[in-house]
């Protein structure tokens, strides 16, 4: 039986190596038997993507096909209105039961917008998170989202002895790559190749895809 899970939401816009290699090291640094990653079908905090969720999932599923201990979770492209991280993580509580460690991974960029997330107090109620450090990114030393880290945070290998309520803080190798400058790259006739996996570079250009708005 899985023991503990890991969890990595997104656009995927596209799925890029450094996704996958947080995802991975995440995985394995706090030793979790699973890394899902769940493409976002409606992004609550940015408009939609031009490419289509089920496109995007599809690369998604390309980009995992040789790792076992990454997972794609299409849940939320089954759900209508927006993907709010919340009811993910009841979704994923009511069908694991109440025993499994889930643990959020997101970047110390989005866990300072935390705020602006949908019943974001009621997250530890469900899952633990796991802010990931960002070189030029400092945690909040202030305010409510900093009084809240204070009173959950724990080091990052206790959250898998229980099933929620904590933050964890880890440093991890993060490539400097981004969904937007590889979409960048595409509408201007460059090659992205060495930024995301080969199976999706080549999804990409079977399907025309980011160059709609070159």
């Amino acid at each position: 039986m899985t023991q503990a899970i890991g969890l990595l939401g997104g656009t995927f816009d596209p799925i890029h190596l450094g996704h996958l290699r947080m995802a991975l090291e995440a995985g394995e640094t706090l030793a979790l038997d699973e890394v899902r990653l769940l493409p976002c079908h409606q992004p609550p905090h940015r408009a939609t993507p031009d490419v289509s969720s089920v496109e995007r999932t599809e690369m998604l599923r390309l980009a995992l096909a040789d790792c076992p201990s990454l997972v794609l979770d299409d849940r939320e492209l089954h759900r209508d209105g927006p993907s709010y991280t919340l009811d993910t993580l009841k979704s994923l509580r009511a069908e694991l039961g109440p025993a499994v460690p889930l643990i959020w991974i997101l970047g110390c960029d989005a866990f300072l917008g935390l705020e602006q997330w949908h019943g974001w107090r009621e997250l530890l109620d469900w899952g633990h998170l796991l802010v990931i450090a960002r070189p030029g990114w400092e945690l909040p030393s202030r305010g409510p989202l900093a009084e809240w880290l204070s009173e959950h945070q724990v080091a990052p290998e206790a959250l898998t002895a229980s099933p929620a309520g904590a933050i964890g803080v880890q440093a991890l190798r993060l490539l400097p790559i981004s969904a937007t400058e590889i979409r960048s790259l595409i509408q201007a006739g460059h090659s992205p190749q060495f930024l995301l996996p080969d199976a999706v570079w080549q999804y990409i250009r079977d399907n025309n895809l980011y160059r709609a708005c070159a």
